[in-house]
C-alpha cells in the first residue's frame, strides 16, 4: 500500500511530473498505474498509439485529450477509455496543474507515435513517425536527465 503523497515523482525539463506507485525496482507485469501532473500548456508525453488498451481518470484540473486527432476537454472526474490502436496525449489546461490517473496493460509493451498536427500545437507530436521511444524523445531529453522532484500530490492552483 502507498499513498499517493508519499509515492516518489519524476521530473523532467519538458513534460509532465510522473508519479510513480510502483515500489523502487519493481515494474509490475501485467498492469502500469500512475498519475501524471500537468501544468496549463505541458503535454505528458509524445501523441502515441499502444496494442493495449488505456483508462484515464481526471483526478483534478482541467486537461486537453487529444485522442484520434479530435480535442476533447476534460475535467476533474472524467474518465477516458482507449482502445488498443487509439491515437492519444495529454495537455494541461485551466489556470493550474490537472493530475490525471494512467492505468494501462502491460501484455504488450509497444508504442507507436504518430506525427500529428493537433498534438503539435503543443509540442507533443513527433516529427517523424517510430516505434522508438529514445527517437520520439530525443529532442526533450536533450534538454536535461530526468530526476525526483518533490511530490505535487496534494495539487493546489
Amino acid at each position: 500500500m502507498i499513498n499517493l503523497a508519499d509515492a516518489p515523482a519524476i521530473g523532467a525539463p519538458r513534460g509532465a511530473t510522473f508519479i510513480r506507485l510502483e515500489p523502487d525496482g519493481v515494474t509490475w507485469p501485467d498492469t502500469g498505474v500512475n498519475v501524471q501532473v500537468m501544468q496549463p500548456g505541458e503535454p505528458n508525453g509524445r501523441y502515441h498509439s499502444e496494442p493495449v488498451q488505456e483508462d484515464f481518470l481526471v483526478l483534478y484540473g482541467e486537461c486537453i485529450a487529444i485522442v484520434e486527432d479530435e480535442e476533447r476537454a476534460l475535467r476533474q472526474w472524467d474518465f477516458l477509455h482507449c482502445p488498443a490502436g487509439c491515437e492519444h496525449i495529454f495537455v494541461g489546461a485551466g489556470d493550474g496543474p490537472c493530475a490525471v490517473l494512467m492505468i494501462g496493460s502491460r501484455r504488450e509493451d509497444a508504442c507507436h507515435y504518430t506525427v500529428n498536427d493537433t498534438a503539435a500545437k503543443y509540442d507533443a507530436s513527433v516529427s517523424k513517425d517510430t516505434d522508438d521511444p529514445a527517437e520520439a524523445y530525443a529532442d526533450w531529453r536533450a534538454q536535461g536527465p530526468d530526476v525526483r522532484v518533490p511530490n505535487p500530490w496534494p495539487t493546489s492552483s
